[in-house]
């Protein structure tokens, strides 16, 4: 076996453990928020060849695999193919704005079920790749970090904050209980409105 085959069949080894940590991860915590079907199908497209090959070879252990693609070739066939089928994912929900008042492009208005698996994602990935220095406050700190260079509706940027902020100040049992409410209440919305 050469060597280049075995650090090949390690990366897929550990990208492996590392996306199915995540994946339990987040479903955990959308089955604390009531989010069962999510739970269970959030992120299943990374099992597939388009994601998964290229999480094996730029597998690093402490950073997404689609950093490395994107600094490799200056783009992420990997995150393309992901934000396109994952409804969690702010990038998903951007469009052409038909006002015309910020231009070609801006996010819309996500359904409330996938800000909650948003907020679960962020703080199922702030956790894995963070480790021991994990706190409550990590996936607020990551999204203010990045909060203004990314498209995200007014309204879902609004609810996601809240539930960061919430978490980061009363910690995860009182923040998951609050999104399960929040989600029970949007449910019963929706089906009055039908």
């Amino acid at each position: 076996m050469t060597q280049h085959f075995t650090k090949y069949l390690t990366n897929a080894y550990h990208h492996f453990m590392t996306i199915s940590r995540h994946k339990l991860e987040v479903g955990k915590n959308c089955f604390r928020c009531g989010l069962y079907r999510q739970g269970i199908l959030h992120d299943l497209s990374k099992y597939g060849p388009t994601e998964f090959l290229v999480g094996v070879k730029y597998y690093q252990g402490d950073r997404s695999p689609n950093e490395a693609e994107r600094e490799d070739k200056g783009v992420t066939t990997s995150w393309l193919h992901h934000k396109g089928r994952n409804k969690h994912h702010l990038e998903y929900w951007v469009d052409y704005d038909i006002t015309r008042k910020k231009g070609g492009m801006t996010g819309m208005k996500m359904p409330d079920e996938y800000i909650v698996e948003m907020f679960c994602d962020r703080v199922a990935a702030s956790k894995i790749y963070q480790g021991e220095n994990y706190t409550d406050e990590s996936a607020l700190k990551y999204f203010l970090h990045g909060k203004g260079k990314t498209m995200l509706h007014p309204y879902s940027e609004k609810k996601l904050t809240l539930l960061l902020e919430k978490l980061a100040k009363d910690g995860e049992e009182e923040t998951f209980r609050y999104a399960k409410r929040y989600m029970k209440a949007y449910r019963r919305y929706k089906r009055k409105k039908k």
